[in-house]
């Protein structure tokens, strides 16, 4: 028999064990990700169970009548084992509908997993969001290279790693995002944005996952002239943020960085740049989808569907 109750705090080892244990689930999704910055968000996350067993989690936050499965990741949705199936799902979603709408809850925005971070074929989410009537509401587009399949950089992009090289720049690990950080938040002033995270919450997040979240840097003698923060999600690899200072730029230090990058997790399955799409995937940043797509990467979809519950 399958239920759907709230999550507590103490059901947190339960909630990662099935995380662990899931088709679709990374690490953004555990609750020491999740719980950051749990103090700007009304939990509204729940757990199904089956004969008391949690076969499926649901990460998400209540703001009014609407629940976001999450407000605070990047993709949520129903994180499952294996235990659910098809018509399981079906199931699991009108239980859901079921409980949101007892509880004052009229709608969900749903922030389906893209299939790359899959690590088994879990979208039977989205046909149970079909069936319940869901529809598109948001579409932004990712970059990501396959990097078991053949793919190649452009010339002009090889020209650039080899120029970077020999200028004497260098790519090393750094356990300390301070410099990164103010280079970052430099970067972003000038689009009058910020970063998603704050110094001291990369620190927690970086304390917490260490293997995880990793920055790597471009230098030359000392002079930080870009860095990558990488998301390391076993098969795939996420370059959360990316900078470069002015000179960085002028040497293409990002495109060394980068292509190293590439190199060292050429192993893994996906390379993912993230999103190029800005005002809720209605506009394509030119600009920053060719500077991916010269490494090779190509497009996958971020979907959001509203449900009326």
């Amino acid at each position: 028999m399958l239920a759907v109750r709230p999550y507590r705090p103490t059901d947190a080892a339960t909630w990662d064990t099935v995380v662990a244990e899931s088709r679709n689930g990374v690490l953004l999704h555990r609750r020491a990700y999740m719980d950051y910055h749990a103090d700007r968000f009304t939990d509204g996350s729940l757990i199904v169970e089956r004969n008391g067993v949690a076969v499926a989690v649901l990460p998400a936050n209540v703001q009014g009548g609407t629940a976001v499965s999450h407000g605070g990741l990047t993709y949520g949705g129903l994180i499952s084992t294996s235990a659910l199936r098809a018509e399981s799902t079906l199931e699991v979603f009108g239980k859901i509908a079921g409980f949101y709408r007892s509880n004052g809850i009229d709608r969900l925005i749903y922030k389906a997993v893209p299939h790359i971070f899959h690590g088994y074929p879990a979208e039977e989410d989205l046909y149970a969001l079909h069936r319940s009537g869901a529809r598109l509401r948001r579409r932004d587009i990712a970059s990501v290279i396959a990097l078991r399949e053949p793919f190649r950089f452009t010339d002009e992009r090889r020209r650039a790693v080899n120029k970077a090289r020999d200028a004497g720049i260098h790519v090393q690990s750094n356990a300390d995002p301070a410099s990164f950080h103010a280079l970052l938040t430099e970067v972003l002033r000038r689009h009058d944005a910020v970063p998603t995270h704050r110094l001291d919450e990369l620190r927690l997040l970086q304390s917490r996952f260490p293997e995880h979240i990793v920055l790597y840097e471009a230098r030359r003698d000392d002079e930080l002239l870009a860095g990558a923060v990488l998301y390391d999600f076993g098969r795939v690899v996420h370059t959360q943020y990316l900078a470069a200072s002015e000179e960085g730029r002028r040497l293409n230090a990002l495109s060394l960085l980068l292509a190293e990058l590439i190199d060292r997790y050429a192993g893994r399955h996906y390379f993912s740049f993230g999103i190029s799409t800005e005002q809720e995937g209605q506009v394509l940043n030119g600009g920053l989808v060719a500077q991916k797509e010269y490494f090779g990467a190509r497009g996958i979809a971020h979907d959001f569907y509203e449900w009326v519950l």
